[in-house]
């Protein structure tokens, strides 16, 4: 009898906090489970027409403003079905997993210490606080910079001390282009590889022809 071959390893989604200077992995946060739908949304930026100019109703000012949206659920029960493997799902359930994506959203507390200790000495202008540079990871095809734009958290069940134990995190993320970030930064050089491997599949994508339209030619 042959051997039954092995199943292909998943590949999951997540998100990487690199050094937006140096480009050091800061953290790795896969998601437990990919989602089953990822919403993306397009605007393009088209030139405004205010000035009645018709010579720019086919200019673009620079690179669609993306959204991208989607559910990703976390479930202790596998963990604490081990719990001398896993001490911190028996003590905590699966906050951890929550905190470290509720905290993308959150400047280091170290920095608004720092911050106020300077207002408290008088510092005239004090400039807000620089975060990791956050990529989503979706294949390796898309690894884009983006900036989490809304974060809601649905717990869904809890122990005995009231620790969750099954969650829905819904994000909401922006891509960030070079319009944001520039040529020069790490994440506006990424933003054109992502731009860039997109354009190879529009041409790797088999063309139509005009018949299939019903059209001879264009009028």
């Amino acid at each position: 009898m042959s051997a039954t071959p092995l199943s292909p390893r998943l590949v999951r989604g997540g998100l990487v906090l690199v050094d937006p200077n140096s480009g050091q992995v800061l953290r790795v946060i896969a998601l437990q489970y990919n989602p089953d739908t990822l919403t993306r949304t397009l605007q393009p930026q088209a030139v405004s027409g205010d000035g009645q100019d018709r010579s720019q109703a086919l200019r673009l000012k620079g690179p669609p403003v993306e959204t991208i949206r989607l559910d990703a659920e976390i479930d202790g029960t596998d963990a604490l079905a081990s719990p001398d493997q896993n001490p911190d799902a028996v003590t905590l359930g699966i906050a951890p997993q929550i905190a470290a994506l509720e905290t993308l959203l959150y400047p280091a507390s170290g920095q608004l210490i720092a911050n106020d200790a300077l207002q408290s000495a008088g510092t005239l202008e004090i400039a807000p606080a620089e975060t990791p540079l956050a990529l989503f990871v979706w294949s390796r095809q898309r690894v884009v910079p983006v900036r989490i734009t809304d974060c809601s958290v649905t717990e869904e069940a809890f122990d005995a001390q009231l620790n969750p134990l099954r969650a829905k995190v819904s994000l909401s993320l922006r891509v960030l282009s070079v319009d944001d970030l520039g040529f020069g930064h790490k994440g506006g050089a990424l933003y054109m590889i992502y731009q860039q491997t997109k354009e190879r599949l529009a041409q790797s994508a088999s063309g139509g022809a005009l018949p299939a339209l019903g059209l001879t030619g264009i009028p």
